[in-house]
């Protein structure tokens, strides 16, 4: 097992910057008074500051540890994943952002109810958002098990067990003290951090072989043993034509999920106004481009500096690469260092979903199916710390179950989930006026559905060595990623059942008033 420093240093950077942020959350969490406070920060930030909290948001486990541990380990095939992260922010640009805060409040079941019959469809939206959220989560925190135990040279599956239940609690916390503007703030200082932690790193790995990439790249290949046909395509999904389909499938899901991520569509929100949305996704896009070209450099540089082997054998696995370049270039302050940011990172990413899952339950479920529009504002934000908790502990054991599997993947299964579920949904809502409650179910519980019944069934859950369960064998669903058929699926499901079922009379002045609303920004809610 390679060493990784010195544990008690590790450990010290690791929880000063815990409490330092802590003690931001409960600063920024003074005045979650209302609803409105809690979960959209009372629509007070800026778009650029907002951008920032995005890519803050997004710029997950899987992109620091996951996507650096995927180019260690299959090059070309690795880089895919961000050059698909990248891309998929266009559609939220094109698509969604001006239309969804033009038209919605707190969450994406408040842009369906608009025109649509209110307790069906705020329920289905806040299931497909407790769901997106759980898949995302497990992979935050089998990401986290993984970081911290290489930060304290743990093994055993029991020790990074307990470790990974520990993290949840810590993450949960942020949720339950600060509400949107405090994580929001934390969102933002870890995105600064993270965007100088690889932006640094990759200078002096540049520097280190005379500013030549090149360079970095024949040293890589020494150290792999693939050697030069890691840097072609095909090193992870080119051995045959279904690994190829397979990658077709996972390249759909990361364009087209991000748009349809919970957490992220609440982030629209936090501005005051559709400029704002949008400014918000040019500030979060290019902070994108510079964190995944980054990528590229720390990738290679670990397969170049670390080797392969030495990183399938840490603790984590190919999630490690990121902190064990750290430690070969600088010893371990720099792996205290980048171990606290990847930490960071983990924590505003799970704290935004917990946030996302919360508050869908909370204001779509109890607050207006339950409560039919009555809920106290004090109690119904209670309710979401209530659902914090329980999502938390959820995702604590999904996390320990999923130990060991490279996050990045992880999380595209999440986004096959969102772009299923939310994509089609959404976009149905917005630009077709004829779209009704029908279509909606069946687009979110046929997409939501189908979605999770292929990836229960995929060699992601067993019959393979890198399955969940790999003493046991269920799959008959050939494909890693269900993306592919599950998100067309949506598509045709809402489809159908709005074609095939009674229009709705009584609904046509909302989808006019809506298509108003979304284009123009006439009337929109604040």
């Amino acid at each position: 097992m390679p060493t990784t420093g010195n544990p008690v240093l590790n450990l010290s950077v690791f929880a000063v910057f815990v409490l330092i942020t802590l003690y931001i959350v409960y600063r920024a969490s003074s005045r979650n008074v209302t609803a409105s406070d809690y979960y959209a920060a009372g629509s007070s930030f800026t778009g650029a500051q907002n951008g920032v909290a995005l890519s803050g948001d997004f710029l997950s486990a899987a992109s620091f540890l996951g996507i650096s541990g995927g180019i260690a380990a299959h090059g070309y095939d690795g880089f895919l994943y961000s050059v698909g992260w990248v891309v998929a922010w266009l559609v939220g640009l094109l698509l969604i952002a001006e239309g969804l805060r033009n038209t919605g409040r707190f969450t994406v079941g408040d842009v369906l109810a608009f025109r649509m019959k209110q307790r069906p469809v705020r329920a289905a939206a806040a299931n497909a958002t407790l769901v997106i959220s759980f898949f995302y989560m497990i992979a935050q925190m089998a990401g986290a098990g993984g970081l911290i135990a290489l930060l304290l040279n743990v093994t055993s599956k029991w020790g990074q067990a307990i470790l990974i239940a520990l993290v949840g609690m810590v993450m949960v916390l942020y949720v339950l003290i600060g509400g949107m503007k405090g994580t929001t703030w934390v969102q933002i200082i870890k995105a600064v951090l993270l965007l100088l932690c690889v932006t640094l790193m990759s200078v002096f790995l540049l520097g280190k072989f005379g500013f030549s990439l090149s360079a970095i790249m024949q040293q890589a290949t020494e150290n792999n043993q693939l050697g030069e046909a890691v840097l072609d395509p095909g090193a992870k999904y080119g051995f045959s034509a279904m690994s190829k389909l397979d990658f077709v499938s996972l390249a759909l899901s990361l364009v087209l999920g991000i748009a349809s991520l919970p957490h992220v569509l609440m982030r629209f929100y936090t501005v005051p106004n559709a400029a704002e949305a949008r400014r918000s996704v040019v500030w979060a896009t290019w902070t994108m481009v510079i964190f995944y070209l980054c990528t590229l450099v720390i990738g290679f540089g670990a397969m170049a500096l670390v080797g392969t082997d030495k990183i399938a054998a840490a603790p984590g696995g190919e999630n490690s690469a990121a902190p064990l370049l750290a430690f070969e270039i600088g010893g371990e302050v720099l792996l205290g260092l980048v171990s606290a940011v990847a930490f960071a990172t983990i924590l505003a990413v799970v704290a935004g979903l917990t946030l996302a899952a919360s508050a869908s339950f909370a204001h779509d479920v109890y607050a207006n199916v339950i409560k039919r529009g009555n809920a106290e504002p004090r109690r119904e934000i209670r309710v979401a710390r209530l659902t914090a908790v329980v999502v938390g502990i959820l995702s604590i054991i999904g996390g320990i179950a999923a130990n060991g599997q490279n996050v990045a993947f992880l999380v595209s299964l999440a986004l096959a989930l969102a772009a299923s579920a939310n994509l089609s949904t959404i976009l149905y809502t917005i630009f077709w006026r004829r779209f009704n409650t029908t279509g909606t179910l069946w687009s979110i519980y046929g997409g939501l559905g189908s979605c999770l019944v292929l990836i229960i069934f995929s060699p992601v859950m067993s019959g393979v060595k890198t399955s969940i369960f790999p003493d046991v064998d269920f799959a008959w669903f050939p494909l890693g990623n269900p993306g592919l058929v599950s998100i067309p699926f949506s598509f045709l499901c809402g489809f159908l059942a709005t074609i095939f079922s009674k229009r709705e009379p009584e609904m046509a002045a909302k989808a006019a008033e809506m298509e108003v609303r979304a284009i123009s920004g006439i009337g929109a809610r604040t």
